[in-house]
């Protein structure tokens, strides 16, 4: 009797497997996928579609959250999205103040996107900056709208991402090591990498911005997502991988959707992300230095899907195909400017290293 008592005591203090560790993970990460959709497409509030990707993003980037996880990601949409419609109150009357108070809200957006701990708050930043104030040029109450829409859809994903880990608890050993967060850049090499950050994607946006193309916002929101990615590294090399990512994404999106076009139904469209959340999924935590690729890969397809199937227009395929041609066109846009200036950067350098 007593060596069954030991047995049981060693094996309750088993540490769990990899396998046990990775299959917990992907789990939560199908189920959380597929409630955020049926309650994003199935509600329909405004951005709605937005609620799966920042869930998708959460359960990826953060695999133990805390309390003071939850409060800052929090945080992060209310604040955020607050600025967002403090700049659409009336500054959108005067084109040139606006694009500068834009021009200073992004450059505030990369400098904190090179700090871990501000990574998530800069994202969302971003967001509002290219939305919010675009829209309320073309009406306050829309700019009020997709506000609210936004901070919805944050609070959708925080809850949600906060119900998932607790029914189903993350049971990997903490690492005190994995808690620090990585070191920040210095002070003059994060400014140095955000000027570098807003000179690619600033002249498209005021471009869009001073001539009010409103076919091109998702372009101008891809383009402003996709640049912080570049802050901090080499900006031909995200460009490049971030165009793979887009593509394959697409390529995704359009098997997607025409399966959903032969059978529309709301369960079935459910069970492809359930599906297509489990490949991506198993990709993800099975392999992390890959993991970046396959997240993007899923967020691609969230936003093209989730955009597309928010929409109320006739014309969806017109509309689905046009969107991921935008996108496509920002990530050709991003390589070409990024190109341009690592050329730049790296003759300056080959010029003081002569000196």
């Amino acid at each position: 009797m007593s060596d069954n008592s030991h047995e049981l005591v060693a094996d309750i203090h088993t540490p769990p497997t990899e396998q046990a560790i990775v299959q917990r993970r992907i789990f939560r990460y199908v189920i959380g996928l597929v409630a955020a959709c049926a309650l994003a497409f199935g509600i329909g509030w405004g951005l709605s579609f937005v609620a799966p990707v920042f869930l998708a993003k959460f359960l990826v980037d953060h695999q133990k959250p805390t309390s003071h996880t939850i409060s800052q990601l929090l945080l992060a949409m209310t604040v955020t999205v607050l600025i967002g419609l403090s700049v659409s109150a009336g500054i959108t009357q005067y084109p040139l103040p606006l694009l500068l108070l834009l021009s200073l809200l992004m450059f505030t957006a990369y400098y904190l996107f090179m700090d871990p701990q501000w990574n998530f708050f800069a994202t969302i930043l971003m967001i509002a900056v290219m939305l919010l104030p675009f829209m309320g040029i073309i009406s306050p109450g829309l700019a009020v709208y997709i506000g609210v829409g936004l901070a919805t859809s944050g609070v959708v994903a925080v809850l949600l991402f906060g119900l998932l880990h607790l029914l189903l608890p993350d049971i990997a050993p903490i690492n005190k090591e994995q808690l620090q967060p990585a070191p920040s850049l210095t002070h003059d090499h994060r400014v140095f990498e955000s000027l570098k950050a807003l000179t690619i994607s600033f002249p498209i946006i005021a471009y869009f911005y001073y001539f009010q193309i409103t076919g091109a916002i998702l372009t101008m929101a891809f383009i402003g997502l996709l640049s912080l990615q570049t802050a901090g590294q080499k900006s031909i090399k995200v460009s490049m991988f971030l165009l793979l990512t887009n593509i394959i994404g697409g390529l995704v999106a359009i098997v997607y959707y025409e399966l959903l076009v032969m059978v529309p139904h709301f369960l079935f469209m459910l069970s492809l992300i359930a599906l297509i959340g489990l490949v991506l999924g198993t990709k993800i935590f099975n392999e992390p230095a890959k993991a970046p690729i396959w997240a993007g890969v899923m967020s691609a397809l969230l936003v093209l899907l989730g955009s597309t199937v928010a929409s109320d227009s006739k014309l969806m395929d017109d509309n689905f195909y046009m969107r991921i041609a935008q996108i496509m066109m920002a990530s050709i846009y991003m390589i070409v400017v990024s190109f341009i200036l690592d050329k730049w950067q790296y003759k300056q350098d080959v010029t003081k290293g002569s000196e």
